[in-house]
């Protein structure tokens, strides 16, 4: 039966990955006239490296919504959506590695992984509609968020984690609620891998039994939310593009070239960087617009309607 789990696991991240694929190619032939001018190397470089430290453990989402603000290669509108769909193709291929290396109860990461899922749905119904301002708020909370839960791994507060390989009786029912409403945040741009790792770690999971359910949750929650934000034209195609490519190789060459990398100094440098792009987030979302600005707002939304 496990492994029945596994292979429809395994099966059904490459459906969503091909599905979500054809489904973006023509969405970006229909749309042509749509696609940023935003720096195609700039883009590779910053969702190549950051894939490339997800599979490690550090999380993308947060990293990746640092650098896009920072370099501004893609919109803050439309960050959430772009983060839930540029690098599914590298999660697809982070599921079937890790649940095929790594050791895990297929019930537990059944259950987690449908759970976020639909939750990643619920939340991009709204999402996808949302102004830029509460988009740049929310933003800005989720990153202080996973900034201070990295500064708890980083000095031993955070839980360390148990033996078990799944979860059985309320632990998995508390868990699978909880992913629930992480599948909400991922919709609205806010990285989940620590908090997931947290939830793992506080349930008694081994920490490696981890992994395979984190990606394959980003795998599964990636398309739940990414068909919506496609259809509503809420994410940045280009980014969507060249992110397949370029975070496939940093996935590539962080599970196969590289066997143990020292992460706390770069752990601390990307807290730093957190920090600084929520700030970033809240002046954005709070500054005063000039009122020339404000006025061709005014003028643009009289001749949209």
């Amino acid at each position: 039966m496990g492994t029945i789990l596994i292979r429809v696991i395994q099966i059904g991240a490459i459906i969503c990955g091909t599905a979500f694929a054809v489904a973006l190619g023509l969405n970006a032939k229909k749309n042509k006239d749509k696609i940023s001018n935003a720096s195609t190397a700039g883009l590779a470089a910053v969702i190549g490296g950051t894939m490339f430290f997800d599979a490690l453990g550090i999380g993308g989402n947060a990293p990746q919504t640092a650098l896009f603000k920072i370099f501004k290669l893609v919109p803050d509108r439309l960050i959430p959506g772009t983060l839930n769909t540029c690098t599914l193709i590298p999660s697809v291929v982070e599921t079937l590695l890790f649940v095929t290396i790594v050791k895990v109860d297929p019930i537990t990461l059944v259950c987690l992984i449908v759970s976020i899922a639909i939750g990643a749905r619920v939340g991009a119904r709204y999402v996808s509609h949302f102004p830029e301002k509460p988009i740049q708020i929310v933003l800005g909370c989720g990153l202080l968020i996973v900034a201070t839960t990295m500064v708890l791994r980083q000095i031993g507060l955070w839980p360390a984690g148990g033996t078990a390989i799944g979860l059985e009786g309320w632990k998995l029912v508390v868990s699978t609620i909880i992913f629930f409403l992480f599948g909400i945040c991922a919709a609205s741009g806010i990285g989940c891998y620590a908090p997931m790792m947290a939830v793992c770690y506080s349930m008694g999971m081994n920490p490696r039994s981890a992994f395979p359910i984190m990606f394959g949750a980003y795998t599964f929650l990636m398309p739940s939310a990414g068909f919506k934000f496609l259809k509503e034209g809420a994410l940045d195609l280009k980014a969507n593009l060249v992110g397949q490519i370029a975070g496939t190789i940093g996935v590539v060459v962080a599970v196969f070239l590289v066997k143990q990398l020292p992460l706390t100094i770069l752990s601390w440098i990307v807290v730093c960087v957190l920090v600084y792009t929520s700030g970033m987030m809240f002046y954005s979302a709070f500054k005063k617009k000039p009122v020339q600005s404000m006025k061709e707002e005014t003028v643009a939304e009289a001749i949209a309607e």
